[in-house]
């Protein structure tokens, strides 16, 4: 496959390919653009391999074989011509590189995602909602729990499929944080090793299954004594380890969760003015995959496949109103881990299905 690859190639970027980094000058990534590559670079095969060395720099990308790099410089331009195309028709948010431009759109999907649905998400609770009754006209104009201090630094998932931990994680440290004034790292890992009752670690899971999980088993446990391993690992919860360094007393609790009255944008807002909230996505869409900044509009489905968490809403200066989300790539990815949806489409189940499937725990003081 290497020699059919290699025919295909000039030999000025066969021997690039082969001397790889020592031949290219790498720039650090304050060097590159806004969107990581310039007109100039699309201009040669040459400029293309010295972008893709740079984008092995930064990322700190290896690969197995020259064979294997050969067919990942092929994706790269692909998808390098997948986001500039799209950045010149696009006018409210902008793509850009980012660490899954080696990628194709099928590996991400299968990599980076991890919402599994059920019939049976909903439970007693469907009917609780304590912000049915908050005004409408009551609601500030915008929010922002990163300012207010109840969210903490964007985290990686990495390619485990535990978006589903991740967004009932950060629901819950800000949900502690609003009631004790303490913001605490919690652990996902924990969720991934011992919530197993519907939930299956890197292979998916659902948020409300997660808070449940949280509520019933005593709280969760700080990130610190249960670090995230990227992968599955065997529930350490209440182990002799634990009962001996004192780590057998999670370090936050819950008093269960409420779910957000289903495709009601309003009643999101509600929720939201008040605390951070698990949201459901469509993810898979590739401009979401290289979505870099601005307020995203689609295009995306309704096909929700991804977790993650809604930590406030505004408006932008062009007079779009969105909501701030908070993802679990590394803050590499869109505004430094975030990314503004856009909001009042006028569809019910709202941008992406935002609004299909959002829910909060909740914590007596």
């Amino acid at each position: 496959m290497a020699a059919s690859m290699n025919s295909k190639l000039p030999l000025a970027l066969v021997l690039l390919l082969l001397c790889g980094g020592a031949c290219v000058a790498v720039a650090m990534p304050s060097e590159l653009s806004i969107v990581g590559y310039s007109e100039e670079d699309l201009a040669s095969h040459e400029r293309l391999m010295e972008l893709f060395e740079k984008f092995m720099a930064k990322y700190r990308k290896a690969y197995s074989s020259l064979e294997e790099k050969l067919r990942r410089f092929e994706v790269f331009k692909d998808n390098l011509n997948h986001i500039d195309e799209e950045n010149k028709k696009i006018t409210g948010y902008w793509l850009g590189l980012n660490e899954f431009a080696d990628l194709t759109h099928d590996e991400f999907k299968a990599a980076y995602l991890g919402l599994t649905l059920t019939p049976a998400r909903r439970n007693s609770n469907d009917q609780l909602f304590r912000y049915e009754e908050v005004e409408a006209a009551s609601l500030p104009k915008e929010v922002d729990w990163r300012k207010k201090g109840a969210v903490t630094e964007v985290k990686n998932q990495g390619q485990c499929g535990s978006c589903w931990a991740f967004s009932t994680v950060a629901a819950v440290e800000g949900i502690n944080a609003i009631v004790t004034g303490n913001l605490t790292r919690l652990s996902e890992q924990e969720l991934i090793d011992c919530d197993t009752d519907g939930n299956n670690g890197c292979s998916g899971g659902l948020m409300d299954y997660a808070f449940s999980y949280i509520a019933a088993n005593g709280g969760l446990h700080t990130e610190e004594s249960y670090p995230y391993l990227m992968e599955e690992g065997t529930c350490r919860r209440g182990s002799t380890e634990g009962d001996d360094d004192g780590e057998a007393a999670a370090a936050v609790t819950i008093s269960g969760y409420e779910d957000v009255p289903r495709n009601n944008e309003q009643a999101l807002l509600k929720a939201l003015a008040h605390q951070p909230v698990s949201v459901a996505i469509e993810a898979s869409g590739r401009n979401f995959q290289f979505y870099s900044g601005g307020v995203f509009d689609g295009p995306c489905g309704t096909r929700l496949d991804h977790g993650v968490t809604a930590v406030g809403y505004g408006t932008a200066s062009k007079g779009h109103d969105y909501i701030i989300v908070k993802n679990s790539w590394g803050s590499h990815w869109g505004e430094k881990g975030y990314i503004r949806m856009r909001r009042g489409t006028g569809k019910h189940d709202g941008l992406c299905g935002i609004n299909k499937m959002a829910s909060y725990p909740t914590k007596n003081a």
